[in-house]
């Protein structure tokens, strides 16, 4: 279920312009706007949630569909030599948008 005030529930419903690279019935994946690489999608799953801890039987199995779908999608985005995954959780960690994302970031070499 979408969220009415979520910027990412916004995006998936079209309110919300974005650059696209991937959509299925299950998850989406755009650029960010906002980029810490030289490629940097976010992964949302189509269903709002905040957190990890938010998960369940459903739930995780599409987090486990959008992780086996990412190494496609970054190949196909220009990560060839490889990528990094970062899902931030809660305000100390940096979590801007409270709705579950995965930062796919690549394209470069990236600092530790």
């Amino acid at each position: 279920m979408l969220n009415e005030n979520c910027v990412f529930c916004k995006i998936i419903r079209g309110e919300i312009p974005s650059t696209k690279v991937y959509e299925d019935d299950k998850m989406v994946v755009f650029k960010d706007l906002e980029p810490k690489a030289k490629v940097h999608l976010l992964a949302v799953p189509k269903d709002h949630f905040k957190l990890l801890s938010e998960l369940n039987e459903e739930r995780a199995e599409v987090l486990a569909y959008m992780l086996g779908k990412i190494p496609r999608i970054a190949a196909d985005n220009g990560c060839t030599n490889g990528y990094r995954l970062i899902i931030n959780q809660g305000d100390d960690a940096g979590q801007t948008v409270f709705h579950l994302h995965i930062h796919i970031l690549g394209g470069e070499n990236l600092p530790m």
